[in-house]
């Protein structure tokens, strides 16, 4: 059968001698939805007018989840955000436990969560929940890792995601479950797709090791797909990856090929990678 959900491609690992415009004109030509990272970059008149069709972007500029003053700075932001985010049309915001600076890596690192953090947080994220109620967008929190990308970023574990969008309780807050992060930081991706899914916002994925377009790793993503139909998930598979070769229309390709069609999940590997 065909895919249940829509394809999207982030713009800032794709096309990547073409300013940002021509690569979300040439993503929507292709008929993929348009993720971008930090909305400060860029010019949101020009990218509106490529008549892409936006599927997230970051929703916060600067703070953290982790302490009260941190917190205070997220939510202010995240209401920046909201503006720019109606701009574009963006339903999904993307949250993390910290601000990353430009090689990824946590603006205010913790290596060990207290239970004061957990409160802090859980607060943090119900009021974000309840700017995305007012203004009709959801914010989603981003499970990332810890061992190759993106060391000392707080409740980056796809576990600890998971518990605080749980805690919440807001249909305004989900979680954007990243494949790619997932499988360096805890594995087993198809029972996590299963015990995540009635709180997915949106899923990303990319191979392991290397962070490239599906198929390019050790990563069994025809049976990730059948697995999300099989739970029922309707909306937005995106490409967050290289291209391995350097070509990204053959990534695309690969991309669309392990997302559609999708056949049942009987007779699959039941495991989350080969």
């Amino acid at each position: 059968m065909s895919a249940p959900f829509e394809l999207a491609v982030c713009s800032e690992m794709v096309f990547l001698d073409l300013p940002i415009t021509e690569r979300a004109r040439r993503l929507h030509k292709r008929g993929f939805l348009v993720e971008i990272w930090d909305w400060t970059t860029k010019d949101l008149h020009a990218l509106a007018g490529t008549g892409a069709v936006f599927s997230s972007m970051t929703g916060y500029v600067r703070g953290a989840l982790t302490d009260p003053g941190g917190a205070e700075e997220l939510v202010r932001t995240a209401t920046e955000s909201i503006i720019a985010a109606e701009r574009l049309g963006c339903p999904r915001l993307n949250l993390h436990g910290t601000g990353l600076d430009p090689r990824g890596l946590p603006v205010r690192p913790a290596y060990e969560i207290t239970g004061p953090m957990w409160l802090t947080a859980c607060r943090t994220l119900a009021r974000v929940a309840e700017l995305g109620e007012r203004a009709g967008v959801t914010f989603c929190l981003e499970n990332l890792n810890t061992a190759v990308d993106h060391p000392g970023v707080p409740f980056a574990r796809a576990a600890d995601t998971l518990a605080l969008v749980e805690a919440v309780g807001s249909p305004h807050l989900k979680l954007m479950l990243d494949l790619y992060h997932a499988q360096i930081g805890e594995g087993n991706l198809i029972e996590l797709i299963r015990r995540a899914g009635p709180v997915i916002g949106e899923i990303q994925v990319a191979d392991v090791p290397g962070r490239c377009e599906p198929g390019t790793g050790e990563i069994n993503y025809v049976a990730v797909a059948a697995a999300l139909a099989a739970t029922g998930y309707r909306g937005v598979v995106g490409l967050e990856a290289w291209a391995a070769d350097g070509d990204t229309e053959r990534a695309l390709d690969r991309f669309q090929a392990a997302f559609t069609p999708v056949p049942a999940l009987s007779g699959l590997a039941t495991g989350g990678s080969s």
